[in-house]
């Protein structure tokens, strides 16, 4: 295992220096992806999931799962290499049934927030070549003041002195969620579109979709 770990950390060095995590993201979004996961705790066994939303209703118009065993343990900061085989078959699944891929990526995990700056939602941008942005429930790695309580504000989060995602509040007086660039946008971009995605909830559309139908998928799977 040691071994293995080892050649995944250093893949990531590797790759993360393709990360565009200072580029304009996206202007405009007609569609948008969600990816999430599920895992079944007496077992192996993983189901990755895919959402595709229209704006600006953020109606699911198209899905698919794929639901798998794990090929890589549980370890903190390489959660990609376990999760992305099933988000990839699930993506794999949908992506011919789309007219055009969609224009932004949103996946439940972190972007260059992470100890080598190559969370999730980097591997995933790299991997798809699209704007990705991760949106997490908790923060991984830095520092960061509490945004104020309404809604769009935000702080930075802060790693060896580097801004590296943002705390951002997308309710009033609601507990902050964690974001970071994966790929192709900025910080600026990410959080506009985060809060276009967080119309009620705290969570973005696509976050809740797409965990919705993982976990539907897992125990479907049982």
């Amino acid at each position: 295992m040691a071994t293995r770990v080892a050649e995944a950390e250093a893949l990531q060095l590797h790759l993360r220096e393709r990360v565009q995590a200072n580029v304009a993201g996206p202007d405009r979004v007609t569609t948008v992806a969600g990816f999430d996961v599920a895992y079944d705790t007496a077992s192996d066994l993983i189901a990755g999931a895919v959402v595709i939303l229209s704006a600006p209703t953020w109606e699911v118009i198209d899905s698919a799962t794929a639901v798998g065993r794990a090929a890589f343990p549980y370890v903190p900061g390489l959660l990609s290499f376990r999760e992305l085989p099933p988000l990839l078959d699930a993506w794999n699944e949908v992506l011919p049934k789309l007219a055009s891929p969609p224009d932004l990526v949103l996946c439940d995990g972190h972007g260059i927030a992470h100890p080598r700056r190559f969370g999730l939602a980097c591997h995933l941008g790299i991997t798809l070549n699209l704007p990705t942005i991760g949106v997490a429930k908790t923060r991984f790695v830095g520092t960061h003041t509490s945004p104020g309580q309404r809604r769009g504000e935000r702080t930075a989060i802060l790693l060896d002195g580097e801004p590296v995602g943002a705390a951002l509040r997308t309710r009033d007086g609601v507990r902050e969620v964690y974001l970071s660039v994966g790929h192709r946008s900025n910080l600026d971009s990410a959080c506009r579109w985060v809060l276009e995605l967080c119309p009620k909830y705290r969570l973005p559309e696509t976050t809740r979709a797409a965990d919705h139908l993982s976990r539907a998928a897992l125990a479907a799977h049982r």
